[in-house]
């Protein structure tokens, strides 16, 4: 028996190790893209000071709406990448790639290159998320799916955290900001070369004879239809509230009378909000259920974004109204993924997901851009927290429609093999 330990304890302890660097690693990239998808915000006030290349609001409304194209590009694009070619290779590419032209940004000498070089920064940027998730999962047994995906969702907001906190120091500096983050993803990638191992699931699907395939229309099929609306129009709104707040915050809270620093300094409580909000989130919801908890986190979604649209004179109730107003929206939104993973069957569970991402991502674009649009015409505040009150209360209504039950409970699909 001795023997027997003695030869099993290496493999045990390499499987350990192979697993504890995926979780470590793809939690990181998942920092990464939270703090360059807030780094724009936490700097959109001092470039419209500063007048940087002659930059206007509707500048900066292009520039923010250009980088979420790229990511929402990538994001789609990514699947049958990283099908093809493993994920491993898409993930790595993808940190080079968006470190790489994030490096460049600062250098940019007119508003149509600063704009470009997010663009393609964002191609990269899109692709990580997804890949991120996907490998995080493989390592979380069916119990934890709900915390599985918050768990992962806990880097995108610790990202904008430290973005925050370096915004602050670095004031009119801002280039730093950028030269940080491409130099900090360099590094990760380089790890990411030597630690992370590629995906087991990947390896499985290349040594089968020929790879299994869901069509789309799957999800159209009366067994999914009702899920998959609700899901898609769900994920739209939670993600439009998402990155409309992270990236209009700072502005529309200046816009409101708050000076620059104190509105950073907002974006920073939001974004500590979202860490607790995922973690409290994802527990909840593995112990009461995910249908419910999302509700609930869409519902108080709604009462906290409308009070934000009040001018408050306590330093203390603001904060603590835009601190919860972070616990319960980032997280609504990851919850909507992490009822994909609970309710759809594994033979649909990954076409589910990718649609829900892929649509999800137009309300990414969405959100800056009518947000943008409200604060070139002078009505940021209040305007614009009517507007994600309204969005929120979408949200809710589309998470009601949901069926309720688990991927035990409905039928596996019959897949395609050509």
């Amino acid at each position: 028996m001795a023997n027997d330990i003695s030869t099993q304890s290496p493999a045990r302890s390499g499987t350990a190790s192979r697993s504890s660097w995926t979780v470590i690693l793809c939690w990181i990239t998942v920092l990464l893209e939270g703090y360059d998808l807030v780094v724009l915000g936490a700097i959109i006030p001092t470039l419209l000071k500063t007048r940087h290349l002659g930059m206007t609001a509707g500048d900066a409304t292009t520039i923010a709406t250009l980088s979420l194209v790229g990511v929402a590009i990538g994001a789609v694009c990514v699947g049958p990448l990283a099908d093809r070619f493993g994920r491993r290779l898409l993930l790595i590419g993808s940190v080079v790639l968006f470190s790489v032209f994030t490096i460049l940004v600062p250098l940019a000498d007119s508003v149509a290159m600063f704009a470009g070089l997010r663009l393609i920064a964002g191609l990269g940027l899109g692709a990580c998320m997804p890949v991120s998730l996907t490998m995080m999962s493989e390592h979380m047994p069916a119990h934890r799916r709900a915390r599985a995906s918050t768990l992962t969702m806990t880097g995108y907001h610790t990202g904008a955290v430290i973005t925050s906190l370096l915004a602050l120091q670095v004031t009119d500096n801002w280039q730093v900001l950028f030269y940080a983050l491409g130099v900090a993803g360099l590094g990760v990638a380089v790890i990411q070369w030597f630690r992370l191992p590629e995906s087991d699931v990947f390896v499985q699907a290349k040594e089968a004879p020929k790879a299994q395939r869901v069509a789309f229309t799957e999800l159209l099929k009366p067994n999914f239809l009702r899920a998959s609306i609700g899901i898609w129009v769900a994920s739209f709104m939670g993600l439009l509230l998402v990155y409309g707040l992270n990236t209009w915050l700072p502005k529309l809270m200046n816009d409101a009378g708050y000076p620059v620093p104190t509105a950073v300094t907002q974006l920073l409580v939001l974004n500590v909000g979202g860490v607790v909000g995922l973690v409290v989130g994802g527990y909840v919801a593995d112990r009461r259920g995910i249908k419910g908890t999302t509700l609930g986190w869409f519902g108080v979604s709604v009462l906290m974004l409308a009070c934000l649209s009040i001018k408050i004179s306590s330093d203390l109730l603001l904060n603590t109204i835009i601190f919860f107003t972070g616990v319960f929206v980032f997280s609504a939104q990851v919850l909507v993924y992490a009822y994909v993973t609970n309710y759809y069957p594994a033979s649909v569970r990954g076409t589910a997901l990718g649609s829900a991402s892929g649509i999800g991502r137009i309300g990414s674009i969405v959100g800056p851009s009518i947000t943008g649009a409200l604060v070139t015409a002078g009505i940021g505040h209040p305007w614009g927290f009517y507007f994600f009150a309204a969005v929120a209360v979408f949200g809710f209504l589309a998470v009601l429609t949901l069926p309720r039950g688990t991927a035990d409970a409905q039928p596996e699909v019959a897949v395609s093999t050509a």
